[in-house]
């Protein structure tokens, strides 16, 4: 079993910066694939960035350019910073661990609201 624990959210003004981060529980966390997805509300879920047990990336259309996700695993935490943020980028940002035998684990996400 995989917990994740989001935080970093906020109200940031359009062209701000915002870094957010997931902390994971469990000793595999180093094996596990980590991504970032947000959901804006009436609109499905969709990737922001992944990256790889290796440190192999990822991004998705929505924020490419414009974010980067990076992985300590001393500490166990995932995150993505995102620069130039935009109205459209607000949403609930979720992180999910995928481990190497498929098994797939959210957190309950973290607002992230853009506006003036």
């Amino acid at each position: 079993q995989v917990q994740l624990v989001e935080s970093g959210g906020g109200l940031v003004q359009p062209g701000g910066s915002l870094t957010l981060s997931c902390a994971a529980s469990g000793s595999s966390f180093s094996r596990n694939a980590m991504s970032w997805y947000r959901q804006a509300s009436g609109k499905e879920r969709e990737l922001v960035a992944a990256i790889t047990s290796g440190g192999t990336t990822n991004y998705g259309d929505p924020m490419k350019g414009r974010s980067t996700i990076s992985r300590d695993n001393a500490k166990a935490t995932v995150y993505l910073q995102m620069s130039r943020l935009k109205p459209e980028d607000t949403a609930v940002y979720y992180c999910r661990s995928r481990s190497q035998w498929g098994a797939i684990y959210w957190g309950e996400g973290t607002l992230v609201t853009v506006s003036s």
